[in-house]
Protein backbone atom coordinates (compact mmCIF):
# COMPACT_ATOMS: atom_id res chain seq x y z
CA UNK A 1 0.00 0.00 0.00
CA UNK A 2 2.57 2.53 0.69
CA UNK A 3 4.36 1.36 -2.13
CA UNK A 4 1.24 2.75 -4.55
CA UNK A 5 1.17 5.61 -2.68
CA UNK A 6 4.73 7.02 -3.03
CA UNK A 7 4.52 5.59 -6.78
CA UNK A 8 1.74 7.93 -7.00
CA UNK A 9 3.18 10.57 -5.06
CA UNK A 10 6.57 10.41 -7.56
CA UNK A 11 4.56 10.49 -10.60
CA UNK A 12 2.51 13.41 -9.60
CA UNK A 13 6.05 15.24 -8.87
CA UNK A 14 7.34 14.08 -12.37
CA UNK A 15 4.30 15.46 -14.18
CA UNK A 16 4.32 19.16 -12.33
CA UNK A 17 7.62 19.54 -14.04
CA UNK A 18 5.99 19.93 -17.36
CA UNK A 19 3.88 23.24 -18.11
CA UNK A 20 3.20 24.71 -21.25
CA UNK A 21 3.31 28.45 -22.16
CA UNK A 22 1.03 29.81 -24.24
CA UNK A 23 1.64 32.24 -27.80
CA UNK A 24 2.57 35.77 -26.85
CA UNK A 25 3.30 34.80 -23.04
CA UNK A 26 6.22 34.69 -21.52
CA UNK A 27 6.36 32.83 -18.02
CA UNK A 28 8.71 34.00 -14.97
CA UNK A 29 10.58 30.92 -13.29
CA UNK A 30 11.85 31.52 -9.72
CA UNK A 31 14.05 29.05 -7.60
CA UNK A 32 13.56 29.53 -4.10
CA UNK A 33 12.13 32.93 -4.79
CA UNK A 34 15.01 34.14 -7.11
CA UNK A 35 14.55 34.94 -10.44
CA UNK A 36 15.82 32.31 -12.72
CA UNK A 37 14.82 32.35 -16.28
CA UNK A 38 11.89 33.38 -19.27
CA UNK A 39 10.25 30.79 -20.75
CA UNK A 40 8.37 31.34 -23.91
CA UNK A 41 5.61 29.42 -25.65
CA UNK A 42 5.92 25.96 -25.88
CA UNK A 43 5.88 23.14 -23.53
CA UNK A 44 8.82 23.73 -20.96
CA UNK A 45 10.59 21.96 -17.95
CA UNK A 46 11.14 23.20 -14.07
CA UNK A 47 12.65 21.61 -11.23
CA UNK A 48 9.68 20.52 -9.10
CA UNK A 49 9.72 22.12 -5.58
CA UNK A 50 12.78 23.93 -6.67
CA UNK A 51 11.30 26.06 -9.79
CA UNK A 52 8.53 27.57 -9.42
CA UNK A 53 6.29 29.91 -11.93
CA UNK A 54 6.40 33.42 -10.48
CA UNK A 55 3.88 34.97 -12.98
CA UNK A 56 3.01 35.23 -16.67
CA UNK A 57 3.04 38.60 -18.81
CA UNK A 58 1.12 39.11 -21.84
CA UNK A 59 3.36 40.40 -25.05
CA UNK A 60 -0.27 41.10 -27.21
CA UNK A 61 -0.95 44.80 -27.65
CA UNK A 62 -2.98 46.37 -24.79
CA UNK A 63 -5.25 49.38 -24.37
CA UNK A 64 -6.18 51.19 -21.58
CA UNK A 65 -8.68 54.01 -21.32
CA UNK A 66 -8.29 57.08 -19.09
CA UNK A 67 -11.06 59.61 -18.65
CA UNK A 68 -9.34 62.94 -17.24
CA UNK A 69 -11.43 66.22 -16.56
CA UNK A 70 -9.53 69.43 -16.98
CA UNK A 71 -9.95 72.89 -17.72
CA UNK A 72 -9.19 74.76 -21.06
CA UNK A 73 -7.70 78.28 -21.25
CA UNK A 74 -10.68 80.05 -21.72
CA UNK A 75 -11.71 78.41 -18.43
CA UNK A 76 -14.01 75.29 -19.84
CA UNK A 77 -13.77 72.05 -17.99
CA UNK A 78 -14.26 69.58 -20.61
CA UNK A 79 -13.40 65.74 -20.13
CA UNK A 80 -11.23 64.26 -22.40
CA UNK A 81 -10.64 60.48 -23.22
CA UNK A 82 -7.27 58.79 -23.42
CA UNK A 83 -6.91 55.90 -25.31
CA UNK A 84 -3.64 54.34 -24.92
CA UNK A 85 -2.49 51.29 -26.71
CA UNK A 86 1.05 49.58 -25.42
CA UNK A 87 2.90 46.10 -24.89
CA UNK A 88 5.79 44.67 -23.24
CA UNK A 89 9.11 44.40 -25.12
CA UNK A 90 9.55 40.64 -25.25
CA UNK A 91 13.89 41.44 -24.55
CA UNK A 92 12.44 43.13 -21.04
CA UNK A 93 10.21 40.76 -19.73
CA UNK A 94 12.62 40.62 -16.62
CA UNK A 95 12.33 45.11 -16.00
CA UNK A 96 7.96 44.51 -17.12
CA UNK A 97 7.54 42.18 -14.10
CA UNK A 98 10.05 43.27 -11.36
CA UNK A 99 10.53 46.98 -11.66
CA UNK A 100 6.97 48.17 -12.07
CA UNK A 101 3.82 46.93 -10.18
CA UNK A 102 1.22 48.60 -11.42
CA UNK A 103 1.81 49.29 -15.09
CA UNK A 104 -1.89 50.75 -15.46
CA UNK A 105 -1.65 52.90 -12.61
CA UNK A 106 1.28 54.26 -13.57
CA UNK A 107 0.51 54.82 -17.20
CA UNK A 108 -2.41 56.62 -15.97
CA UNK A 109 -0.36 58.86 -14.06
CA UNK A 110 1.77 59.92 -16.76
CA UNK A 111 -1.18 60.62 -19.25
CA UNK A 112 -3.16 62.73 -16.26
CA UNK A 113 0.11 64.59 -16.20
CA UNK A 114 0.62 65.51 -19.46
CA UNK A 115 -2.96 66.41 -20.48
CA UNK A 116 -3.18 68.78 -17.78
CA UNK A 117 -0.12 70.22 -19.03
CA UNK A 118 -1.07 70.71 -22.40
CA UNK A 119 -4.95 71.28 -22.66
CA UNK A 120 -4.95 74.48 -20.22
CA UNK A 121 -2.48 76.13 -23.13
CA UNK A 122 -5.58 76.00 -25.41
CA UNK A 123 -8.96 77.26 -26.01
CA UNK A 124 -11.92 75.07 -26.24
CA UNK A 125 -11.87 75.56 -29.85
CA UNK A 126 -8.21 74.49 -30.35
CA UNK A 127 -8.68 71.33 -28.37
CA UNK A 128 -10.67 70.31 -30.96
CA UNK A 129 -8.73 71.68 -33.72
CA UNK A 130 -4.95 70.06 -32.09
CA UNK A 131 -6.46 66.81 -30.48
CA UNK A 132 -3.98 64.95 -32.61
CA UNK A 133 -1.24 67.26 -30.69
CA UNK A 134 -1.65 66.40 -27.30
CA UNK A 135 -1.93 62.71 -28.14
CA UNK A 136 1.62 63.00 -29.99
CA UNK A 137 2.85 64.97 -26.63
CA UNK A 138 1.19 61.78 -24.36
CA UNK A 139 2.42 58.89 -26.38
CA UNK A 140 6.44 60.86 -26.32
CA UNK A 141 5.70 61.52 -22.59
CA UNK A 142 4.74 57.89 -22.23
CA UNK A 143 7.71 56.53 -24.47
CA UNK A 144 10.35 58.49 -22.59
CA UNK A 145 8.60 57.40 -19.08
CA UNK A 146 7.95 53.47 -19.87
CA UNK A 147 10.49 52.43 -21.67
CA UNK A 148 12.58 51.64 -19.00
CA UNK A 149 10.19 49.38 -17.62
CA UNK A 150 10.37 47.29 -20.51
CA UNK A 151 7.30 48.99 -22.37
CA UNK A 152 6.23 50.07 -25.58
CA UNK A 153 3.67 52.84 -26.53
CA UNK A 154 2.07 51.83 -30.01
CA UNK A 155 -0.31 54.80 -30.14
CA UNK A 156 -2.52 57.24 -28.39
CA UNK A 157 -5.61 58.35 -29.07
CA UNK A 158 -7.90 61.22 -28.15
CA UNK A 159 -11.20 59.02 -28.75
CA UNK A 160 -13.70 61.60 -26.96
CA UNK A 161 -13.96 65.71 -26.04
CA UNK A 162 -16.54 66.01 -23.79
CA UNK A 163 -17.44 69.61 -22.90
CA UNK A 164 -19.89 70.94 -19.69
CA UNK A 165 -23.40 70.09 -21.18
CA UNK A 166 -24.16 74.44 -21.14
CA UNK A 167 -20.97 74.79 -23.07
CA UNK A 168 -22.14 72.29 -25.57
CA UNK A 169 -25.84 73.79 -25.70
CA UNK A 170 -24.12 77.23 -26.46
CA UNK A 171 -21.69 75.97 -29.33
CA UNK A 172 -24.80 74.27 -30.67
CA UNK A 173 -26.76 77.56 -30.67
CA UNK A 174 -24.03 79.44 -31.79
CA UNK A 175 -23.64 76.86 -34.78
CA UNK A 176 -27.39 76.79 -35.45
CA UNK A 177 -27.56 80.68 -35.59
CA UNK A 178 -24.39 80.22 -38.12
CA UNK A 179 -25.96 78.21 -40.25
CA UNK A 180 -29.36 80.29 -39.85
CA UNK A 181 -27.20 83.00 -41.13
CA UNK A 182 -26.08 81.49 -44.43
CA UNK A 183 -29.03 80.04 -45.40
CA UNK A 184 -30.88 83.38 -45.25
CA UNK A 185 -27.81 85.09 -47.21
CA UNK A 186 -28.53 81.91 -49.74
CA UNK A 187 -32.40 82.65 -49.90
CA UNK A 188 -31.53 86.19 -50.27
CA UNK A 189 -29.21 85.29 -53.35
CA UNK A 190 -32.00 83.12 -54.74
CA UNK A 191 -34.45 85.82 -54.66
CA UNK A 192 -32.07 88.43 -55.94
CA UNK A 193 -31.53 86.19 -58.76
CA UNK A 194 -35.51 85.33 -59.21
CA UNK A 195 -36.19 88.89 -59.13
CA UNK A 196 -33.56 89.35 -62.28
CA UNK A 197 -34.08 86.66 -64.14
CA UNK A 198 -38.50 87.59 -64.17
CA UNK A 199 -37.64 91.29 -64.88
CA UNK A 200 -35.57 90.00 -67.52
CA UNK A 201 -38.45 87.78 -68.51
CA UNK A 202 -40.75 90.57 -68.45
CA UNK A 203 -38.57 92.75 -70.49
CA UNK A 204 -37.40 90.10 -73.50
CA UNK A 205 -41.65 89.47 -73.24
CA UNK A 206 -42.54 92.99 -73.75
CA UNK A 207 -39.86 93.29 -76.67
CA UNK A 208 -41.36 90.30 -78.28
CA UNK A 209 -44.65 91.74 -78.01
CA UNK A 210 -43.68 95.37 -79.30
CA UNK A 211 -41.89 93.48 -81.87
CA UNK A 212 -45.42 91.44 -82.70
CA UNK A 213 -47.32 94.62 -82.22
CA UNK A 214 -45.01 96.26 -85.02
CA UNK A 215 -45.31 93.61 -87.09
CA UNK A 216 -48.74 93.55 -86.59
CA UNK A 217 -49.86 97.36 -87.36
CA UNK A 218 -47.40 96.93 -90.62
CA UNK A 219 -49.79 94.02 -91.67
CA UNK A 220 -52.59 96.19 -91.11
CA UNK A 221 -51.35 98.78 -93.00
CA UNK A 222 -50.09 96.90 -96.21
CA UNK A 223 -53.61 95.36 -95.51
CA UNK A 224 -55.41 98.97 -95.58
CA UNK A 225 -53.43 99.90 -98.76
CA UNK A 226 -54.55 97.49 -100.95
CA UNK A 227 -57.78 97.60 -99.39
CA UNK A 228 -57.87 101.20 -101.06
CA UNK A 229 -56.20 100.30 -104.35
CA UNK A 230 -58.55 97.54 -105.09
CA UNK A 231 -61.72 100.53 -104.10
CA UNK A 232 -59.56 102.87 -106.47
CA UNK A 233 -59.80 100.50 -109.45
CA UNK A 234 -63.59 100.13 -108.84
CA UNK A 235 -64.34 103.90 -108.90
CA UNK A 236 -64.32 104.75 -105.14
CA UNK A 237 -61.55 107.57 -104.51
CA UNK A 238 -58.89 107.12 -101.55
CA UNK A 239 -60.86 109.77 -99.33
CA UNK A 240 -64.16 107.35 -99.62
CA UNK A 241 -62.20 104.42 -99.50
CA UNK A 242 -60.39 105.28 -96.32
CA UNK A 243 -63.69 106.04 -94.47
CA UNK A 244 -65.41 103.10 -95.96
CA UNK A 245 -62.50 100.72 -94.31
CA UNK A 246 -62.83 102.34 -90.95
CA UNK A 247 -66.92 101.70 -90.56
CA UNK A 248 -66.41 97.93 -91.79
CA UNK A 249 -63.77 97.96 -89.08
CA UNK A 250 -66.18 99.96 -86.55
CA UNK A 251 -68.80 97.18 -87.44
CA UNK A 252 -66.45 94.31 -87.17
CA UNK A 253 -65.57 95.46 -83.60
CA UNK A 254 -69.52 95.64 -82.11
CA UNK A 255 -69.71 92.25 -83.55
CA UNK A 256 -66.48 90.82 -81.72
CA UNK A 257 -67.95 92.89 -78.84
CA UNK A 258 -71.23 90.77 -78.67
CA UNK A 259 -69.81 87.21 -79.17
CA UNK A 260 -68.36 87.01 -76.16
CA UNK A 261 -71.48 86.36 -73.51
CA UNK A 262 -69.03 87.52 -70.70
CA UNK A 263 -68.12 90.48 -71.97
CA UNK A 264 -68.67 93.45 -69.94
CA UNK A 265 -66.92 96.14 -72.36
CA UNK A 266 -69.76 98.86 -73.64
CA UNK A 267 -68.61 100.84 -77.10
CA UNK A 268 -69.91 104.86 -77.00
CA UNK A 269 -71.10 105.84 -78.88
CA UNK A 270 -72.37 102.90 -80.58
CA UNK A 271 -75.85 103.87 -82.82
CA UNK A 272 -76.07 103.81 -86.57
CA UNK A 273 -76.21 107.44 -86.17
CA UNK A 274 -72.78 107.70 -84.52
CA UNK A 275 -71.02 105.56 -87.30
CA UNK A 276 -72.67 107.89 -89.81
CA UNK A 277 -71.44 110.58 -88.08
CA UNK A 278 -67.94 109.53 -87.90
CA UNK A 279 -67.89 108.28 -91.77
CA UNK A 280 -68.92 112.20 -92.72
CA UNK A 281 -66.14 113.49 -89.71
CA UNK A 282 -63.45 111.54 -91.50
CA UNK A 283 -64.31 112.40 -95.07
CA UNK A 284 -64.35 116.27 -93.47
CA UNK A 285 -60.71 115.70 -91.81
CA UNK A 286 -60.03 114.31 -95.25
CA UNK A 287 -61.23 116.86 -97.39
CA UNK A 288 -59.29 119.61 -95.19
CA UNK A 289 -56.29 117.35 -95.11
CA UNK A 290 -55.81 117.20 -98.73
CA UNK A 291 -56.73 121.15 -98.65
CA UNK A 292 -54.10 121.88 -96.40
CA UNK A 293 -52.06 119.67 -98.44
CA UNK A 294 -52.45 121.64 -101.87
CA UNK A 295 -51.77 124.32 -100.35
CA UNK A 296 -48.78 123.70 -98.96
CA UNK A 297 -47.65 122.44 -102.33
CA UNK A 298 -48.60 126.10 -104.13
CA UNK A 299 -46.41 127.47 -101.24
CA UNK A 300 -43.33 125.34 -101.85
CA UNK A 301 -43.44 125.52 -105.52
CA UNK A 302 -43.83 129.61 -105.37
CA UNK A 303 -40.86 129.31 -102.77
CA UNK A 304 -38.99 127.40 -105.08
CA UNK A 305 -39.48 129.73 -108.44
CA UNK A 306 -38.31 132.52 -106.31
CA UNK A 307 -35.35 130.88 -105.12
CA UNK A 308 -34.67 130.29 -108.86
CA UNK A 309 -35.42 133.63 -110.14
CA UNK A 310 -32.51 134.92 -107.53
CA UNK A 311 -29.97 132.58 -108.81
CA UNK A 312 -30.45 133.60 -112.76
CA UNK A 313 -30.34 137.25 -111.26
CA UNK A 314 -27.31 136.78 -109.45
CA UNK A 315 -25.95 134.77 -112.04
CA UNK A 316 -26.37 137.66 -114.70
CA UNK A 317 -25.01 140.13 -112.41
CA UNK A 318 -21.69 138.55 -111.52
CA UNK A 319 -21.66 137.47 -115.43
CA UNK A 320 -21.64 141.32 -116.25
CA UNK A 321 -19.08 142.59 -113.29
Amino acid sequence: MGYYIILVIGLFIFLSSFFTVKQQTSVIIERFGRFNSIRNSGLQLKIPVIDRIAGRVNLRIQQLDVIIETKTKDNVFVKLKVSVQFKVLQDKVYEAFYKLEYPHDQITSYVFDVVRAEVPKLKLDDVFERKDDIAVAVKRELNDAMSTYGYDIINTLITDIDPDIQVKNAMNRINAADREKTAAEYEAEAGRIRIVAKAKAEAESKRLQGQGIADQRREIARGLVESVDVLNRVGINSQEASALIVVTQHYDTLQAIGADTNSNLILLPNSPQAGSEMLNNMVASFTASNQVGEAMKKANSQARIKSNKKDEFGGTADSEE
